[in-house]
């Protein structure tokens, strides 16, 4: 048993993530390629005689609608993921977020239906947002329990690198669609590719998923009776405050280094610094690329040096490459392409995030656990940092720095607590074996 945890990743570890990862980036680019066809939706989903800022203000009401409905989505499939399996709510996720999204592509402008097409939009959207609530710790979970224990950390890391390829999918359809199509032909009917893209894959990834497998740690569950007795939901509140809390601020610190520096950024260097969209979204896509390699070099770094270490370290490296980014990106172009690939490389610190929360909760209720913890922070911070982060910089442009600053600031704190639990853990294992009696 010893010598199965510490075991190599085998080739049915590799296919369970690449499975994992690919349904989970389609899923992040069908949620996330609404930011970037925001404007046409808004003129074409709304009345044309309002206020552009008002039409703004509902558009992007439509798309948090999505962050809200995440926690609810979320933790109902999480409840049946820890009481019937993670297999069947891990499809489940999948086509819940393929349908609405073949959906919006079909779906009647404001022209031609009135209220009801922003009305429709919005239970799209809401569809959506409940898909990826279940969809990321589901991920995390599945794949968790197949891997070897001390293998979690690349697995986790590489896992999360996987989801944000979704991202950088969905910045390369936009901008080649601009690229190849008119802005008369994006607003006549362009618009709707990626979402019928984003859909047909979708299902795509559904039909590869039925190769997966329960989990191992699931199947031991239900053969010797040990599921949750209770509500998981229960449980996780009244005996797992702590691992709540430490799981609510690492996605404090997932949401800031994803929301500020990945997708809020290039708007900022366009609207702040003037710099040409074209070139903002090629660096934003840079900068992509180094996150999901940082997430990977940050989970082997937690198994080779453990958790708190490691997040001590990333922190201060993503703080130092923010502060970089934020003051310099705008003095060259040169400078852009250098500054924001080195920002996306220390924003791979969050790839150590799953790790520490699957780690945190119990095997019988650490679906809802997560999928609490999770989707109920970045609900709150992913929804409400745009906002937060714009009302700063009336005071200073250099708000989003600062605002990163305090999040990397957090991860170092919540990494020398982890290092000190971790000391904790191996004194007491030490303890044990030296009380314990002889086998005879």
């Amino acid at each position: 048993m010893i010598g199965e945890q510490h075991r190599r990743l085998n080739r049915h570890d590799y296919q369970t993530l690449s499975l994992a990862a690919l349904g989970g980036a389609l899923e992040f680019y069908d949620f996330i390629i609404f930011v970037f066809f925001a404007a046409v939706i808004g003129d074409l989903f709304f009345p044309s005689d309002i206020p552009e800022w008002l039409r703004q203000v509902q558009t992007f009401g439509i798309f948090a609608a999505g962050y809200l409905a995440r926690p609810l989505g979320g933790i109902v499939m999480a409840h049946f993921g820890d009481r019937v399996g993670r297999k069947k709510m891990f499809s489940l996720s999948i086509l819940l977020m393929a349908l609405p999204t073949l959906g919006m592509g079909m779906l009647p402008t404001y022209a031609s239906i009135g209220i009801a097409a922003p009305l429709l939009l919005l239970l799209m959207r809401v569809l959506q947002g409940a898909a990826i609530g279940g969809e990321v710790p589901g991920a995390w979970v599945f794949v968790a329990e197949h891997v070897p224990r001390s293998r979690i950390g690349i697995a986790c890391g590489t896992l999360t690198a996987g989801l944000t390829l979704g991202i950088l999918f969905g910045s390369m359809v936009a901008t080649l669609l601009n690229t190849l199509l008119l802005p008369s032909q994006i607003v006549s009917g362009g618009w709707r590719i990626p979402f019928f893209i984003g859909g047909i894959f979708g299902l795509i990834a559904l039909y590869l998923r039925r190769w997966l497998h329960e989990t191992p740690i699931f199947r031991e569950m239900q053969a010797h009776k040990a599921l949750a007795a209770e509500l998981p939901l229960k449980t996780i509140v009244l005996r797992h405050k702590k691992a709540v809390l430490v799981s609510m601020l690492l996605t404090w610190i997932l949401s800031a280094g994803i929301v500020v520096v990945i997708l809020m950024a290039p708007v900022y260097l366009q609207k702040l610094h003037g710099i040409p969209t074209a070139l903002t979204l090629q660096a934003n896509s840079l900068a992509t690329v180094m996150l999901m390699l940082g997430c990977i070099i940050v989970g082997l770094a937690v198994d080779q040096i453990g958790v708190g270490r490691t997040l001590v370290i990333f922190s201060l490296m993503c703080a130092g490459c923010s502060w970089f980014f934020y003051s310099h990106a705008a003095q060259s172009h040169s400078l852009l392409f250098v500054s924001y690939a080195l920002a996306g490389l220390g924003v791979g610190v969050v790839g150590a995030v799953p790790y520490v929360m699957v780690r945190s909760f119990p095997a019988a209720v650490r679906f809802s656990g997560i999928s609490f913890s999770y989707n109920l922070a970045y609900a709150i911070f992913g929804g409400m940092t745009p906002i937060f982060v714009t009302l700063l910089m009336k005071w200073t442009p250099l708000a989003p720095a600062f605002y990163v600053l305090a999040l990397c600031a957090l991860g170092l704190v919540l990494g020398i607590y982890l290092q000190s639990q971790t000391h904790r853990e191996v004194e007491a294992q030490a303890e044990q074996q030296v009380t314990a009696p002889a086998s005879v």
